[in-house]
């Protein structure tokens, strides 16, 4: 986006300006920006109590706004620059955009600190166009923005990943000499550093005169996203002064990048030496617990936050919720989500109790994925009933659920309120309804979700196909499948997209791309191939490709291969079920049962535990779970009884 300005007085064109290379960042002390003073007027005694009470200290709520405007109103000075400004503050202080954005357009005269008010209002709220628009008219009118002015601009520029724009701001402000504080280099330094101009981003980190952590951490960060953990960890480890947000995003930018055993051990140093844990800390922490599936690292880093006092937070819990899930502790994510206090959500007449919606899906998903499909049903069926927002993935895993149990008219009601609620034309909900049709025995019905899809990608392709061989409709899926080749190409093309990612826009590939590509060369028989690249590439210590790959030997019955495969991922995690249970699949598969049995022998001599299959039988709307000789159901002869009728 190219931004023109015009500027008067003092203030010259403010256009789209390229970096200099000679001298990236100009610091001149020339002048210093000017502060506003409050409101000084018989007012006092109302600011006082505006400022003190309990509602604008604890949250800036709008009634402080409004009692202080009222007063201004009635005493007749709110025509005052300094009054009718400090009643602005007070407005965007309470996030009332609406009722700020009213009394910024009466403003009678409106200087650099009623623009810069109104604008780093919307700049907190992340409104980032109304940002621009703002500067824009501010430009127009002639105001000469000060430095927190600039400052919420490169914000924007940051945010929304505008470099031309961003480039233009630095450019006036070199040219006009404004002085640079290391508030404002700090945010002239984010701008190159979210745009992915490391180079800019180095230059102006050497230049800076004085840093300090954000500044550090900025340049810590745009090592992370370029893929360059080494530059970003010995950069962490030369900082003077480490804050809670230097440890957050080293820790954080580690796990991503797929240095996850690094990220554990910078963890633990941190709980030693480094600064107290905050809620971000937490979230990292069960985070990466969960992706390694250290159950017992999880537990610790819960009784820390009891220890702390901030079990209670509500992105802790939640995080707590999904790191149980994940390890398959569903009945401790149930304790965690039994104890959560009623949440209350403030409108101007009354107090709404409510239940955090982000917790409900992270126990939908966990309930889902461990087996646990009744609570899992019951807890889908509050959120809807209680008009709770519910994302795109907990639909998807109610569906998974549905298609498991083989519940058509349960089924059929998530479709309709899919519908309702507009998310049918998402792809990867209109696959899992097509997988759900189809093995709940509507054929009918899957086929009509995938004709019905604007966007037929080779996911809904790929659902389709698999839908008519279930059914042993063997000449519609060859059908299905040759016109998919004709339209896609699938390997070629997904090559020559991964090719241009890297060689052509710069991208350094993720291991979920890695895993793509292997899976992509297992799926057409490419085992040898599909070797050659993961060792090639340097991701041969990755799990998420060893598992990858071992789908694809199971697929393709490789089972000496399967085998080599299976130990190597022991080896990188020996505490993981998966690898076995699919090598004691490929054996049996093989009618190697001996083989198997050793495998299943090996696992319990590790500790590890194949969950029990478990049957499922709708009655009345009411789904019952039961396991093979299991009578605990408090309805066990009965369901037992029936089955027998339906065996015959």
């Amino acid at each position: 986006m190219q931004l023109r300005l015009t500027l008067r007085a003092n203030c010259s064109r403010l256009r789209s300006f390229p970096l200099p290379d000679h001298r990236p960042l100009l610091f001149v002390d020339s002048r210093t920006p000017g502060t506003g003073n409050p409101p000084s007027l018989e007012l006092n005694g109302v600011q006082h109590r505006c400022c003190h009470s309990p509602p604008f200290s604890c949250s800036g709520t709008e009634t402080a706004a409004e009692t202080f405007h009222a007063a201004a109103i009635k005493k007749g000075s709110v025509q005052g620059v300094s009054v009718a400004n400090y009643v602005l503050a007070l407005y965007a202080k309470a996030r009332n955009l609406g009722d700020a954005q009213k009394m910024f357009d009466a403003l009678p005269e409106r200087d650099v600190r009623a623009w810069t008010i109104l604008l780093s209002a919307f700049a907190r709220d992340g409104s980032w166009r109304m940002v621009l628009d703002l500067f824009r008219d501010m430009a127009i009118e002639g105001v000469c923005p000060n430095h927190f002015t600039l400052s919420s601009v490169l914000k924007c520029c940051s945010s929304l990943n505008e470099l031309k724009l961003g480039k233009g701001v630095h450019g006036w402000i070199i040219r006009n000499q404004i002085h640079v504080d290391t508030v404002l280099a700090n945010s002239v330094l984010d701008v190159y550093a979210k745009c992915g101009d490391i180079n800019a981003v180095e230059r102006l980190f050497d230049l800076m005169r004085e840093k300090n952590t954000i500044s550090w951490n900025v340049m810590i960060g745009a090592y992370l996203r370029g893929g360059n953990a080494e530059k970003s960890f010995d950069l962490f480890q030369s900082m003077p002064y480490k804050d809670v947000a230097s440890w957050n995003t080293i820790i954080d930018g580690l796990m991503q990048n797929g240095s996850e055993r690094r990220a554990l051990e910078l963890l633990y140093e941190m709980k030693v030496k480094g600064p107290v844990f905050n809620e971000v800390t937490f979230s990292i922490a069960l985070v990466l617990a969960s992706f390694l599936s250290l159950l017992e690292v999880g537990r610790q880093v819960h009784g820390i936050a009891i220890r702390l006092g901030v079990n209670s937070n509500e992105f802790i819990r939640t995080s707590l919720i999904d790191m149980y899930c994940k390890c398959g502790e569903t009945e401790k994510a149930s304790v965690v989500f039994n104890c959560w206090p009623l949440m209350f959500r403030s409108t101007k007449n009354c107090e709404i109790a409510y239940e955090d919606a982000y917790a409900c899906s992270s126990l939908v998903s966990g309930f889902v994925k461990n087996g646990n499909y009744e609570d899992a049903f019951e807890i889908f069926s509050t959120m809807v009933r209680k008009c709770m927002k519910v994302d795109k993935c907990t639909i998807t895993s109610i569906i998974s659920a549905c298609a498991n149990v083989g519940i058509l008219e349960l089924g059929r009601k998530i479709h309709a309120y899919i519908l309702k609620v507009g998310y049918y034309q998402d792809v990867h909900l209109s696959s899992s309804l097509i997988d759900m049709y189809s093995k709940c025995g509507s054929l009918d019905d899957a086929s009509s979700v995938f004709e019905q899809s604007k966007d037929s990608n080779v996911v809904l392709w790929t659902s389709m196909i698999f839908s008519f061989a279930l059914h042993g409709r063997g000449k519609e899926a060859v059908r299905l499948v040759k016109h998919m080749i004709n339209e896609a190409g699938l390997l070629k093309e997904g090559h020559e997209h991964f090719m241009l990612m890297k060689d052509v826009y710069g991208i350094k590939p993720g291991i979920e791309h890695y895993a793509c590509m292997v899976d992509l060369y297992g799926r057409k028989g490419l085992l040898n191939e599909a070797k050659e690249f993961i060792y090639s590439n340097g991701i041969s210590d990755q799990i998420a490709i060893w598992k990858s790959f071992l789908s694809s030997c199971q697929l393709h019955n490789r089972v000496n291969m399967g085998k080599r495969v299976s130990e190597k991922l022991i080896q990188l995690n020996s505490c993981d079920q998966e690898p076995y249970v699919l090598l004691s699949n490929m054996y049996a598969t093989d009618k190697k049962w001996e083989q198997a049995a050793l495998v299943r022998n090996q696992m319990q001599k590790g500790g590890l535990k194949k969950h029990p299959g478990q049957s499922w039988i709708q009655v009345n709307g009411q789904v019952h779970a039961f396991i093979m000789g299991d009578y605990s159901h408090p309805q066990a002869a009965e369901v037992h009884s029936y089955l027998g009728k339906l065996i015959g």
